[in-house]
């Protein structure tokens, strides 16, 4: 597209809202993913749940996007793009109500005190988002008491949220009230692992029926999806409250959804006002999510598709085994033969193939990530550029 051509097509669309100093020359530079290494190919990254634009693949995207469907702009996270994600969510989740929120951590921790009341016991995984990685924010913002279970386990079962609720009688005084149950699925600092699906309905079932509000941070609930088969709707279901994310697999730069029941949602956009996330533009991550959504499902089926024959077809290599972890998701094992130079090996895949990994640990260890990077390479040339990794970095 000439110049000038393209500087009346960024004025007539809802692209000339953005930054007026990103030159041409750089969108046209960027019309795929940053490259990396000798070759002149996209990227298989085996780290991440997705992919991560640089600055100017990210506009490039949103051209794409916006030549397809003009990008309306939101105005306080109401109307634009961001109302259009929302009722995209509402048909996915299957819930009456859907609300764009700034961050993940905001999504969780609002959805746990509007589903609390004023009950203050949360019942959390000790290894969850929520208790681990939000800054005490239930405790000192919400004035919520985390009682975390199954201490460095994936998930805690039904039975033992009932022993648990039950042991309070005997073991505290004072009755302060179960808020909610709150459950991360699949957790990322169990590598991704997941909740059987039979457990996540046997909690949802005891919650239910003793009264109890459930939130699932699903921050990665497409991962869990994808490796699965168990639909995200059929997640949501079993739960109050459902959060996901918008950049960690749907390109957004950041941002997030909060899902359930319309009452309850209705209550949140003075909660986001009161604690700082009331944003006057927020549709260049709606818009970026709700680009990336369309077709989204498919194209992770197809990644776990070719991912099971790649590794299938690794193994039979020497000098490397890939495993499958136990209720696990997108993210596997990576063993090397003490035999292999690991760094030479993940520099080669790196600089002649532009596959990249993290560097493998002094067992010769990493762990690696599938995400949909994986459809831009046929599987053959990636055992090929494997094979030719090993084949330099034996010792």
């Amino acid at each position: 597209m000439a110049d000038q051509n393209r500087r009346n097509f960024i004025k007539g669309s809802g692209m000339a809202l953005l930054p007026a100093f990103i030159p041409a020359g750089s969108l046209r530079a960027a019309e795929k993913m940053e490259r990396w290494g000798t070759g002149n190919e996209d990227p298989v990254n085996f780290f991440g749940d997705g992919i991560m634009y640089a600055p100017a693949a990210y506009l490039a995207e949103l051209q794409k996007a916006n030549s397809l469907h003009a990008i309306e702009q939101d105005r306080y996270g109401t109307g634009g793009a961001v109302a259009a994600l929302e009722k995209k969510f509402e048909e996915i989740t299957g819930k009456e109500k859907a609300i764009f929120m700034p961050s993940g951590t905001m999504a969780n921790q609002f959805a746990i005190a509007a589903l609390s009341g004023e009950n203050t016991k949360v019942f959390v995984q000790d290894t969850s988002h929520v208790y681990r990685d939000e800054a005490d924010a239930a405790q000192s913002v919400f004035k919520k008491r985390l009682m975390p279970l199954a201490k460095d386990k994936t998930w805690f079962t039904a039975e033992e949220l009932k022993q648990a609720i039950d042991s309070l009688k005997e073991q505290e005084v004072f009755s302060s009230g179960i808020g909610a149950v709150s459950i991360e699925n699949p957790v990322r600092r169990t590598d991704g692992r997941m909740i059987p699906i039979d457990e996540i309905k046997k909690i949802s079932e005891y919650c239910r029926s003793n009264n109890i509000r459930l939130h699932l941070d699903g921050a990665r609930i497409y991962m869990a999806s994808a490796w699965s088969g168990v639909s995200v709707r059929e997640y949501a279901s079993y739960f109050d409250t459902i959060y996901i994310s918008l950049y960690k697999y749907l390109g957004a730069s950041g941002g997030a959804v909060l899902c359930g029941e319309k009452k309850l949602i209705e209550t949140l956009p003075h909660m986001i006002k009161i604690h700082g996330g009331n944003m006057y533009g927020n549709w260049t991550n709606a818009a970026m999510a709700l680009h990336r959504l369309d077709g989204f499902e498919d194209r992770m089926k197809e990644t776990v598709k070719r991912a099971t024959a790649l590794f299938t077809a690794l193994n039979q290599l020497d000098g490397i085994k890939v495993n499958v972890l136990d209720n696990g998701t997108n993210i596997y094992q990576l063993e090397l033969g003490k035999n292999i130079d690991g760094k030479k090996f993940r520099d080669t895949l790196r600089d002649t193939h532009t596959i990249r990994m993290a560097m493998p640990n002094a067992k010769n260890q990493v762990m690696i990530s599938v995400n949909e990077t994986l459809l831009v390479r046929e599987s053959a040339a990636i055992v090929d550029a494997f094979s030719n990794a090993l084949r330099l970095a034996k010792n």
